[in-house]
């Protein structure tokens, strides 16, 4: 309990004495508070309460009364979710001491209509912004409100009739809780905004409403995250679109087996390019002799880039030099001149613009419209061992992919991803991203909603597209990719890519996913029929001689 104390208590306090006239009435009742102590233990109590609030918000949080990860909570929730917490009648149950705990915290805030002005009004950025970024409130101002948040968070957290669901935490199947062989999870991600179904199901809640105590690993590379999972160390994993047909088929890695789930992502890339280049980069010709990085070989990115630089007359394995960065080491090698540009994941791209070191050349959406980008997988092994926890685990992704496909999402999502715990940048850059409004660094503001999106249904054609685009390639150089594909497209798709698993659990979650497998891929300079995918491969290099 809270309770407001002064610095000089009234004298008559020190004449109170417990309703009782002695130890055979029953025990002492407090005057002030109606208590089982004595009245001068209430008042002595109040003298040792702290009058900072920061430091009684510290004492609160040991004596257990709202939980330490509230902190957290209230750095991310969006201003609509607050504005729910303050109102919900849950924070109280008809609790009186709540009830005065709540009266106080507002009071912090210097009243109710201020509590308001702090939480929504114009200035509502300050009440949660980065203490560092902070120019117009002071550091203490700042942890009171932070301190304020917290506490009315938990106090909805905590409220008398079990804790108040996060998003999307509502009916929960006990009978499928019960069937997890595995509820403490860990999943590993590269910090990108392909991964945001991945990301976000943690602080948003979608793994705990479907049982599980997920936590996601960042992890440095795509590298780390293959050999991770050859070693088993992490239950599932965020990849790229092209790594579970590659780790299968044992290209660039060991043979291992590894099931595309859903997809993460569509879109949501980009090629980006060194100011120092701004002017002389107009179309896939002129970055001939260019040093362009892509986040990892098996990649869509690599498979994108080089589509893109053969219609230009290039040889992407000759006339400029393709390396694989790491995507958060992306931007710091292209300050330092040893890349020229890069074809990358977000926030990268839109990073090297917030920064004035690059501009955007093209979206990836412009060389094929909703193309797939990242995934969530996990090895054959890990699913047979636990096959309900698999099902639950995908199905939580979906639906946070689905979650994330709508657009009036999506500055709550960047608020909830931005934090040093999950992407580390910052929240303008993120939500620039999601939303699709951004600056090129051309000097253009552009308004692109699908620069990014979600859908999680992983099309056999795709997958038949990134099997057509490893034989084209060649990326080992030894001729492995077309022995292992070469008239198995099909085979191959349907043994990674999960689609009818998927399909089932998309229907489960009352989304509305397609029922046919394979459609015709229309990219920026030809059409893909998954039907005949060699006699694709042998058209384009035919036309580009590549």
């Amino acid at each position: 309990m809270v309770v407001a104390t002064t610095n000089n208590p009234p004298s008559k306090w020190n004449n109170l004495k417990a309703q009782r006239e002695s130890v055979n009435q029953g025990p002492p009742i407090c005057q002030t508070c109606g208590g089982v102590h004595f009245t001068r233990d209430h008042w002595q109590h109040l003298e040792t309460m702290p009058s900072d609030p920061v430091e009684m918000i510290d004492d609160l949080v040991k004596m257990g009364l709202y939980k330490p990860d509230a902190f957290t909570i209230a750095q991310s929730i969006s201003h609509a979710e607050l504005r729910k917490q303050l109102f919900l009648k849950s924070a109280c149950k008809g609790d009186s001491k709540r009830e005065r705990l709540v009266g106080d915290l507002i009071q912090l805030a210097g009243g109710l209509d201020q509590a308001f002005a702090a939480a929504f009004g114009p200035k509502a950025g300050e009440f949660f912004r980065d203490a560092q970024r902070t120019s117009s409130v002071t550091r203490r101002e700042f942890l009171r409100n932070i301190a304020v948040g917290a506490a009315l968070v938990s106090l909805t957290n905590c409220a008398p009739g079990g804790d108040k669901p996060d998003i999307g935490d509502t009916n929960v199947d006990p009978d499928l809780t019960a069937k997890l062989e595995k509820k403490d999870l860990k999943i590993g991600f590269i910090p990108i905004t392909c991964a945001t179904p991945i990301i976000m199901s943690e602080p948003l809640g979608f793994y705990k409403k479907h049982g599980m105590s997920a936590k996601v690993v960042k992890m440095p590379s795509w590298g780390a995250v293959r050999d991770s999972a050859i070693a088993g160390e992490l239950d599932a994993y965020h990849m790229l679109a092209p790594m579970p047909i590659a780790m299968t088929l044992g290209l660039g890695s060991s043979a291992f087996g590894v099931k595309l789930a859903s997809i993460e992502n569509i879109n949501g890339q980009a090629i980006t390019v060194s100011n120092r280049h701004k002017g002389k980069v107009k179309g896939p010709a002129d970055f001939k002799g260019f040093v362009l990085g892509v986040p990892f070989p098996y990649s869509m990115h690599n498979l994108l880039l080089r589509y893109y630089l053969a219609t230009g007359g290039l040889d992407p394995d000759k006339d400029v030099q393709i390396r694989p960065v790491p995507p958060p080491d992306s931007i710091a090698q292209l300050v330092a001149g040893d890349i020229d540009g890069y074809l990358m994941p977000d926030p990268f791209n839109q990073r090297a613009v917030y920064e004035g070191e690059g501009f955007i050349h093209k979206l990836t959406k412009d060389l094929w419209p909703n193309h797939p980008c990242c995934a969530f997988a996990a090895s054959d092994e890990w699913i047979s061992e636990n096959p309900n926890t698999f099902r639950a685990l995908n199905k939580s992704i979906i639906e946070a992919a689905g979650y994330a496909s709508q657009q009036s999402n999506r500055p709550e999502i960047a608020k909830a991803i931005s934090s040093r715990a999950f992407l580390n940048q910052p929240t303008e850059v993120v939500e620039a991203v999601l939303t699709g409004k951004f600056e090129d660094g051309n000097g253009q503001t552009l308004d692109i909603p699908d620069r990014i999106d979600f859908d999680p249904y992983p099309w056999q054609s795709f997958a038949n597209w990134i099997s057509s685009q490893l034989v084209r390639w060649d990326l080992q150089g030894d001729g492995k990719a077309k022995t292992a594909i070469d008239g198995k497209y099909d085979e191959v798709g349907k043994d990674v890519f999960l689609t009818d698993i998927a399909r089932e659990l998309a229907t489960e979650l009352g989304q509305t996913p397609p029922e046919e497998i394979y459609k015709t891929e229309t990219l920026a300079f030809d059409e893909f029929d998954p039907a005949n995918p060699a006699q694709y491969v042998e058209e384009q290099i035919k036309k580009y001689n590549v």
